[in-house]
């Protein structure tokens, strides 16, 4: 395993009632005894990077705990493009024969949903990380962990707790959306899924058969069966807070440096994306509260570019997305320009890594380091055109592939045309001759656009809208 580095080393279990413990690390050892209800914790002193160390704890019994590596451990979650494993992304083989990292750690929570905060998650790891485990394991975290070995001398230690298709509400406690009465309309969307279950069950099962007759058709008749495809959610898995009760809360006694966070599919249907900004922001102050280290960094995926169709609102979450970095300690790795439009589960997820580790590596780690694409600070007019300003964006503004895409403009009406773009040093202006006095302006404002704004660092632009 991976214990934090730099932080007080929290080892707590469950012993007869009364019966004494004591735990042994590093040359240090602590006593406590277990309460009435055979709860125990102790805590040691801070300990730097380095191992292998051996942990032990006796009572009436022994435990020995051995290659015990000291470092920084991160945790990773979200939905199915935080749980794709190495096994699926592009070049997975060569991906996998290379993972021989033997100081990253794996630790896998299973999937489950609980209706109240569980002290315990079952879970596969810790594990070495090299050809034999990583392939099931998270590609994108995965990836982000191998960047930071290679730059940091410290061991890595990666949890990883996700499940595919899930809402950001199941991974937010209930007493944190219980607080704001804004948040009410979770708790009306859970309840209208919850009057069609007995439905959406018969419906899943249907087409589960009829996968299955294809799926025998294709084989008698020696051609490529059809692909799964997409089902109806048949387990509670939205139930809000019912997978941060299960995946996320046991975790939260146990140390970290910070997380990692790859969701939002799921919440951008048009019921929901307006309450994401709200909802993504009130999850990582609940985290943050739960574990009790104060603004620890928190890294989050912006939305990818896919053809999602209609009804949906990624325009919108992607924004939501981006405002939740007025958050202390939030970096965002922007990936507009690497989705697959017709797969909403992109292959490439080494730069997706790559993207969260250079913002881990400048927010948790204090290198001098571009780590993020321009993004939107303010729009001012200008004689019938209006100036956009960029963050970001000290390196130059470049248009990759010819003449700058995706910029609209509306009046006040806010009825938006196409604009035409130019670059000015760090900033960008936009005007259409069909909008005299334009007020608002807006960026890569579709499920799947055209745009091609880059730093000069090679990071695209995030989508945006200045209303």
């Amino acid at each position: 395993m991976v214990i934090q580095r730099g932080l007080p080393v929290h080892i707590w279990g469950m012993a007869e009632p009364g019966e004494t413990v004591s735990v042994a690390f590093r040359g240090e050892t602590r006593s406590t005894a277990a309460d009435t209800l055979g709860r125990w914790s102790v805590y040691l002193a801070p300990a730097e990077a380095g191992g292998p160390f051996a942990l032990s704890v006796k009572g009436t019994s022994t435990i020995e705990l051995n290659d015990v590596l000291v470092g920084d451990v991160w945790v990773a979650s979200g939905q199915s493009n935080m749980e794709m494993p190495v096994s699926r992304v592009a070049n997975a083989d060569a991906e996998i024969a290379t993972a021989k990292f033997p100081r990253i750690r794996l630790f896998q929570v299973e999937r489950k949903v609980s209706d109240y905060p569980m002290e315990d998650v079952t879970a596969r790891g810790w594990s070495i990380c090299d050809p034999e485990t990583v392939g099931k394991f998270s590609a994108v975290a995965y990836f982000f962990g191998r960047d930071l070995t290679e730059r940091l001398d410290v061991p890595i230690g990666l949890m990883e707790a996700d499940w595919g298709g899930t809402p950001a509400d199941a991974w937010t406690s209930l007493h944190a959306i219980g607080q704001d009465a804004a948040l009410m309309p979770v708790f009306a969307e859970w309840a209208r899924m919850n009057d069609s279950r007995s439905t959406v069950i018969l419906e899943r099962r249907k087409r589960q058969q009829e996968w299955e007759r294809a799926v025998a058709k294709a084989k008698a008749e020696g051609t490529k069966p059809p692909e799964r495809g997409w089902f109806p959610n048949e387990s509670n898995s939205w139930m809000p807070a019912g997978l941060y009760n299960a995946m996320i809360n046991p975790l939260t006694r146990f140390p970290i440096r910070g997380a990692i966070w790859y969701q939002g599919e799921s919440n951008t249907s048009p019921e929901r994306a307006p309450l994401y900004a709200r909802l993504f922001q009130t999850m990582i102050r609940d985290w943050r509260s739960a574990w009790g280290q104060g603004d620890f960094p928190f890294l989050f995926v912006q939305l990818a570019n896919f053809d999602s169709g209609p009804p949906s609102e990624w325009p919108e979450v992607r924004d939501a997305q981006r405002q939740t970095l007025s958050l202390s300690n939030t970096g965002m790795a922007i990936i507009i320009d690497i989705g697959e439009a017709k797969d909403i589960h992109p292959k490439n997820k080494q730069d997706v890594g790559g993207r969260l580790a250079l913002a881990a590596r400048a927010i948790a780690y204090g290198e001098k380091v571009e780590y993020s694409g321009p993004l939107y600070r303010q729009v001012t007019p200008e004689q019938g055109a209006l100036r956009v300003w960029f963050d970001h964006a000290k390196s130059g503004l470049n248009a990759k592939g010819g003449g700058l895409k995706g910029f609209e403009i509306a009046a006040a009406d806010g009825k938006f045309v196409p604009a035409t773009a130019r670059i000015d040093g760090g900033t960008v202006v936009v005007s259409s001759a069909a909008v005299s006095a334009p007020k608002h302006v807006r960026y890569a404002w579709s499920a799947n656009p055209e745009c091609n704004l880059y730093n000069a660092d090679g990071l695209p632009a995030s989508p945006f809208r200045s209303e």
